[in-house]
């Protein structure tokens, strides 16, 4: 047994409550230990030295390196002690706080169990349940779609349809939105997340001037409110794109501390080594390299209240249901906590999503977000489906790593996307591989979390890199793939199932097989993806299995096949 491989923290993404009288339990123990038995023993914390009770563990999933041993427990005392027991060729090991030991004196275990010494309900992380279903659908604004065709159009520089450059306003707007809401809703989409909507100088609006005012390329206040209102009538919710790391240079507040610098009342709001900001010398923090979007101090209560009060002021008006945190992991933790607590006590079901394109478990306690834009889980899709990284088995490992970096309720609400603004098009990515993307989005759509559409996919849009990633949408309706649509429509209604809410997942392959299965009682759904020449099958493996989605068992599809059941 290696003994170095084994990992267990207490009151982490190893030991967490889903209950008030509900933990889970992990073990990390190595790969190659495939011999091992582990048990748990465990017992009320008070009673432990002279009672314990033991439930053997089973490994739950394998990333290649690690296998994870994982168990749930219902408990009558929440105040919790535990360590375990390790049997190996017939002999027995301990894994307590001291480490792995040949025996274990019970008499003297209040100084090296493991525990959870209470659940306390506000630690828990509780789970938004509506991204257990959410199909969301991403719109860069300036390219879905032009609807308000009186407003000021002199701002557009390129025709609809035209390739963009870092520069190019094509005139979409939140009129457009509304117009094709019922486009929306057919594809089986639940939730949208927009690109920035507030007043800046850029197509894009990650610069933004003012918090408090759309801007008029997109509409009005009163045109938001009224796309909430008829998404919620029809089942759809609305997250907007919140730039709290930085602003614009054209905000006043910097343009204050520009005219007046340390006598400012803003001085401090931003982070600056001078008396006075100079953009040409770059003398203070911003995003990026661009000395056009000035860094917020949020350690600053004066910025903290101002960016809180923002949040506020948008579900309070717009009755919005979530926000995406621009860059959030280069912001305070201090701030995103009280960010967090005023959200959720003004709406208790408003989701916070993290952009954050790395492990971001420190993030993901329950105090500050409930999600990451999971781009862990985008760069395992283009590593199997498009670069050919990535066998059947080294995916199911990745894809296992992934959901071992944090609980089950976080996991329960990660924001999953194959692309993004920020990225290349799924589409070009494959190589315009139609059958790849609808594999692809099978997978989205079976493996735990919320899963989004990027606007477009669905009619096979092609792009590269941002700005090429942020094509006008193409509506005519000639130009549509409509098999491929409905394929789409039918992948995103297996989100409706209980089944992928709620049901326990899988992972695993099968000579070359990737297979996904999600568990819930005695019914199963599994995923089958098998990206070789060869034929394959899905076989009925769950007791009671009453429905099949997607494909029929077996269904070929040219190079590859996928299929679930």
């Amino acid at each position: 047994m290696n003994q170095y491989a084994l990992y267990h923290m207490p009151d982490s993404n190893y030991c967490f409550a889903t209950g008030k009288k509900e933990i889970v339990l992990r073990l990390r123990a190595s790969a190659d230990d495939r011999e091992i038995k582990v048990f748990l023993v465990y017992g009320p914390k008070y009673e432990y030295q002279v009672r314990q009770y033991e439930t053997r563990m089973y490994p739950c999933c394998e990333d290649g390196t690690y296998q994870y041993f994982e168990t749930k427990l219902s408990l009558k005392d929440v105040r919790l002690a535990y360590i375990f027991r390790i049997e190996e060729n017939g002999e027995s090991y301990y894994f307590s706080e001291d480490g792995v030991t040949e025996s274990y004196s019970f008499p003297d275990s209040f100084y090296n169990f493991f525990q959870m010494p209470y659940i306390n309900e506000n630690d828990m992380v509780k789970t938004v349940n509506w991204m257990r279903s959410a199909v969301f659908y991403q719109i860069f604004v300036d390219r879905f779609n032009r609807g308000d065709n009186k407003k000021d159009l002199s701002y557009i520089n390129m025709k609809w349809g035209e390739r963009p450059t870092p520069k190019s306003f094509a005139g979409g707007d939140l009129r457009g939105i509304i117009d094709k809401l019922d486009y929306i809703a057919e594809l089986g989409v639940n939730a949208l997340y927009l690109t920035p909507i507030f007043r800046s100088i850029s197509n894009h609006k990650y610069d933004i001037m003012d918090y408090r005012t759309i801007d008029p390329m997109f509409g009005t206040k009163d045109d938001l409110k009224e796309l909430v209102q008829k998404c919620h009538e029809r089942g759809i919710r609305v997250v907007l794109d919140a730039v709290f790391n930085h602003c614009s240079m054209l905000c006043k507040e910097f343009q204050d501390v520009m005219r007046k610098g340390l006598k400012s009342d803003y001085y401090e709001w931003f982070m600056i080594n001078g008396d006075y900001p100079d953009p040409e010398k770059m003398n203070y923090e911003c995003f990026a390299a661009c000395n056009y979007m000035p860094k917020f101090n949020t350690a600053v209560p004066a910025v903290q209240e101002y960016l809180t009060d923002i949040g506020l002021y948008w579900i309070r008006e717009a009755d919005i249901d979530g926000w995406r945190l621009d860059v959030s992991d280069e912001v305070s933790h201090d701030f995103w906590r009280k960010f967090r607590k005023a959200v959720k006590k003004e709406k208790p079901d408003c989701v916070i999503i993290g952009e954050s394109w790395h492990d971001a478990s420190d993030f993901l306690r329950g105090d500050q977000f409930d999600s990451i834009m999971n781009y862990a889980f985008t760069k395992a899709c283009l590593d199997y489906f498009a670069h050919d990284n990535f066998n059947a088995r080294q995916m199911s490992e990745k894809l296992n790593n992934i959901l071992m970096r944090n609980t089950s309720p976080i996991n329960d609400m990660m924001f999953n996307l194959l692309d993004s603004h920020d990225t290349h098009r799924i589409y070009t990515e494959t190589g315009k591989d139609k059958k790849k993307v609808l594999a692809a989005l099978a997978l989205e759509a079976v493996f735990p979390g919320a899963m989004c559409i990027y606007y477009g996919t669905e009619i096979c849009m092609e792009g590269g890199y941002d700005p090429d990633s942020r094509r006008c949408f193409d509506w005519d309706e000639e130009d549509w793939d409509k098999d491929f649509m409905q394929r789409v429509r039918e992948i995103t209604g297996l989100k409706k199932e209980r089944i992928i809410q709620y049901g326990n997942t899988r992972i695993y392959s099968n000579q070359d097989n990737l297979i996904v299965e999600r568990i819930l009682g005695k019914e199963k759904i599994i995923l089958t993806i098998n990206m070789t020449d060869e034929k394959f099958s899905v076989q009925k493996e769950a007791e009671n299995e009453e429905k099949s989605f997607i494909t029929d068992p077996g269904m070929r599809h040219g190079i590859y096949n996928y299929g679930v059941q």
